[in-house]
């Protein structure tokens, strides 16, 4: 699987989600190796979109249309400055992976001190996942290249379900020693997640 994440800020939120509207309209019919995107727009008008693919050639081939570049043009009027694009070939789905069911999306951004540790343990993790958190649809880590950085993203039945179930766990959640990996977490609370 091959991931692109945009992030930036909504200087136009009206603007946006009607791109991404003409976007499922119009260009979602013509792009090939397309698995499926989630995004929106925070309540601080942070945006951020995660596209997927089936490869990094598909992807390639959807940004080489003409199409998608006169529409990724138009889009950038609806943002501030200085947005991020980050693409990785490096994604880890667990329970299942993303879920276009759910009422709430959180994007978690961050790094870890020891990559490959975290990931064992995270797969560990799964099971105690799977029983304690019933409100988690699935979910994936995009690993950034070249580092120790990534994305997080976290598909909840309801903000209202994960939030209770959040505080329900803390005596079940997951190991200390888990927790010391990551640092300069940030967190991103799609209200209104937009799947695709």
């Amino acid at each position: 699987m091959f991931a692109q994440i945009i992030k930036g800020k909504a200087s136009d939120e009206a603007g946006l989600r009607k791109q991404n509207q003409k976007w499922v309209e119009e260009l979602k019919p013509g792009s090939s190796g397309f698995l499926g995107s989630t995004g929106g727009i925070a309540t601080d008008g942070t945006f951020v979109t995660i596209a997927r693919f089936e490869s990094e050639e598909a992807a390639r081939k959807n940004s080489d249309r003409p199409e998608q570049g006169e529409w990724w043009k138009e889009t950038e009027q609806y943002l501030e400055p200085g947005s991020t694009f980050v693409d990785s070939t490096e994604v880890d789905e667990f329970l299942g992976g993303g879920s276009n069911d759910a009422g709430f999306v959180q994007v978690m951004q961050g790094s870890v001190s020891d990559k490959e540790k975290a990931k064992e343990m995270g797969q560990q993790m799964e099971p105690m996942l799977r029983e304690n958190r019933p409100d988690v649809l699935g979910g994936m880590v995009v690993w950034h290249p070249g580092g120790s950085e990534f994305t997080q993203v976290m598909y909840f039945k309801s903000e209202a379900e994960a939030r209770e179930r959040e505080s329900a766990s803390d005596n079940s959640g997951p190991p200390e020693e888990f927790g010391k990996l990551f640092s300069n977490m940030t967190y991103i609370d799609l209200k209104e997640p937009e799947l695709i």
